[in-house]
């Protein structure tokens, strides 16, 4: 039976879909059903994989030539990358020794213990066995355990570690390590069932994974015929998977990407699956397709999260190593999408400067070559480097070997692409219009600060799902230092609690009116009201931003939400002007919020607040003028109502003051912040 709850969460998200997309979701439903009915079995007759053993043989001798396919991992080259990068070689062979210890660890969770093999079914940190049945019947969303957890174990990302500890240090144990997970997982998950397959996203980011490491081991005595076929027919059942369930309408975001470049990836490293030209070339048209859509006209993408921005960029970056490695000619427009991408990234972080957090990251990686914990803005930047694009910041290097085996891989730097945008602006400023990005960065007698202000959309499509009801918040950094900050995500399943506070406008340095969000939640992915901005006016000469949103117009007495923020090129500190139009001559009331970097402290004036670090130091001023009376308030690790945290790894929070300016209600309110720097 389906509880209320869920049925409540099925009514909110049949209101974002028009009729073709629920057309294609009862489809979709029906089947499910039929798939529930009759599992799928592994390399039945009839599921086009040729069932003679000689052409198994000649397909594995072929695979070990690397014959017409592309090459990342290989014997030749790990002995250049080892030269090249041995500290961060050196770190991938203790990321693989971890493995062999059965340690890991996901996002802020602790570090976990796993048998030998691993039960792929289970979560050791809350003790969850996830059921084996069809992977249609599991609810993810109303399970005891958070599904990321053993999403992220099932996707074998750590395989690529061991396949490259194998090759610069040719101890078996990591190879016999390698194939005694495959094989167990083989076993454990038979296709379509279990919490692995919920979703073809799982099996696309999986397949780049498996393949990559596959290839490394591919002289191995240990890659027989029986074993070869085994894993190719798992993956080919992955592939058709990723076309016939790829996410379409207002699921269409990230995951669609993923499932199309595990496609991708494997027609072009397993080119003798039947019709794998074919499959390669439908998806990269698709792929082209989505690039657009995904990566803005300007550089930013179009789910409003930075980190989802990186993790789509590094998926469509896999493919274009891979064909680049192998020959072939990439779609203009991956490319382009790549390059405009890292060319906004690299705006974003120049002057080493922190990389602004906004809406979802859920830390995910396309490839894991490197042993770092999360991915990050530079790493991606460094691999585009490696791949020809321009150079990230000298002060950036990368944290892994990736970039090595990128440019092994495909013949070391090239010429970049072209193009469509260059940053423009005083001293570094831009503005992304199709994005809704403003960066205004100042200097002044030595000293530097950006200013970056959301004036763009929720999210992407219907449901915009890793947006945060965020319109017209700012991020403030000072000498490459963070001020005023995002509060991050905090969580996905692990936490609700802690994911409704984190999204929501309270938390970040925007306006609040009467108690409600700017735009307005309906479950942890989605959203039924979606806040618009416009009447956007941007002068990067004189830095200023002045934008309004319609938040807020759904309310009993519309009110609408005006901005304006100076922030002059040759000066610091900045001017936050914040109006309440409201038409009917309603009073409302209103909360300014300042969420500040972790480690700042906070103590009210007479006339606003000081912005201290632990030993006093001051860090700046804001002094307050309103048009009614207010209250500052001082918040900080709250665990009433989760506010005043600031999270940079998804399921871990650490406190942060959050300062509440608190305003009576009133008929056209006016908030000014005016803040200056403290002494250098």
């Amino acid at each position: 039976m389906v509880d209320a709850g869920r049925l409540g969460w099925y009514a909110r998200r049949l209101r974002t879909m028009g009729p073709a997309e629920v057309a294609w979701r009862v489809r979709r439903a029906a089947q499910d059903v039929a798939r529930d009915v009759v599992p799928p079995a592994l390399g039945r007759p009839g599921d086009g994989l040729p069932t003679d053993d000689s052409w198994w043989d000649d397909a594995l001798a072929a695979f070990r030539r690397a014959d017409d396919r592309p090459l990342l991992l290989d014997r030749d080259r790990a002995l250049r990358v080892a030269a090249e990068a041995p500290g961060s070689v050196a770190a991938v062979v203790a990321a693989a020794e971890r493995v062999l210890e059965g340690r890991v660890r996901y996002f802020g969770y602790p570090e976990a213990q796993l048998a030998d093999p691993p039960d792929w079914h289970h979560d050791p940190l809350s003790d969850h066995h996830w059921p084996r049945v069809p992977a249609g019947r599991l609810d993810h969303r109303t399970a005891p355990a958070d599904p990321k957890w053993v999403w992220e174990l099932n996707r074998l990302q750590h395989l690529p570690w061991l396949a490259q500890a194998w090759l610069v240090t040719g101890r078996d144990v990591f190879a016999e390590t390698t194939f005694r997970h495959l094989d167990s997982w083989v076993e454990a998950n038979p296709v379509g069932v279990g919490i692995a397959w919920r979703g073809a996203f799982e099996a696309g980011v999986r397949a780049i994974s498996v393949l990559v490491a596959l290839q490394g081991l591919r002289d191995s005595p240990l890659l027989d015929r029986d074993r070869f076929r085994r894993l190719v027919t798992v993956l080919d059942a992955g592939a058709r998977a990723c076309w016939r369930e790829r996410s379409l309408h207002s699921s269409a975001n990230n995951h669609l990407v993923g499932e199309l470049a595990g496609l991708v990836t494997t027609t072009l490293l397993l080119p003798e699956l039947p019709r794998a030209e074919e499959r390669c070339r439908r998806a990269l048209g698709l792929l082209a397709a989505e690039a657009d859509r995904q990566v803005l006209p300007d550089g930013v993408g179009a789910e409003q999260a930075v980190g989802y921005q990186v993790f789509t960029a590094d998926l469509l970056l896999v493919v274009l190593v891979l064909l680049r490695a192998g020959g072939r000619d990439a779609p203009r427009a991956v490319e382009h999408a790549v390059r405009r991408s890292g060319d906004l990234l690299a705006a974003l972080v120049a002057d080493g400067e922190p990389v602004p957090r906004y809406g979802d990251d859920d830390e995910g990686f396309a490839l894991r070559l490197g042993p770092a914990s999360h991915p990050t803005v530079r790493d991606h930047l460094a691999l585009l480097a490696a791949y020809g694009a321009p150079a990230p910041p000298p002060d950036t290097p990368a944290t892994g070997p990736g970039p090595h085996w990128v440019q092994a891989a495909t013949g070391g730097r090239v010429g970049p692409v072209p193009g469509p945008w260059t940053p423009p602006g005083p001293q570094g400023s831009l503005h992304a219009p199709h994005g809704g990005l403003v960066v205004l960065r100042s200097r002044a007698g030595g000293r530097r600060q950006r200013v970056t202000v959301d004036v763009g959309p929720l999210g992407y499509l219907a449901i915009a799902a890793h947006g945060h009801a965020d319109a017209l918040a700012l991020t403030w950094t000072l000498d490459g230092e963070e001020v005023v900050e995002d509060p991050g995500t905090a969580s996905y399943y692990g936490h609700p609690a802690w994911r409704a506070v984190h999204r929501s406008t309270a938390a970040h340095a925007t306006l609040e009116v009467d108690g409600e969000d700017s735009s307005q939640m309906a479950g942890a992915f989605l959203w039924t009201t979606h806040a618009e901005v416009d009447e956007v006016g941007v002068d990067l000469d004189a830095g200023v931003v002045d934008a309004a949103h319609d938040g807020y117009t759904r309310l009993p007495d519309p009110v609408r939400h005006r901005r304006r923020v100076t922030a002059p090129p040759d000066r610091l500190g900045l001017e936050v002007r914040d109006v309440l139009e409201a038409p009917g001559g309603g009073a409302h009331a209103a909360v300014v919020s300042w969420p500040l970097a972790p480690g700042l402290g906070a103590q009210p004036t007479a006339d606003g607040f000081r912005v201290l670090r632990p030993d006093g130091t001051e860090v700046a001023v804001a002094r307050l003028d309103a048009s009614a009376p207010y209250v500052v308030e001082v918040v900080e690790a709250d665990p009433a109502t989760h506010r005043g945290w600031s999270s940079s790894r998804l399921e871990a929070r650490r406190p942060a003051c959050l300062v509440r300016v608190v305003v009576r209600p009133a008929v056209d309110l006016v908030v000014t912040t005016t803040w200056a720097p403290g002494p250098s």
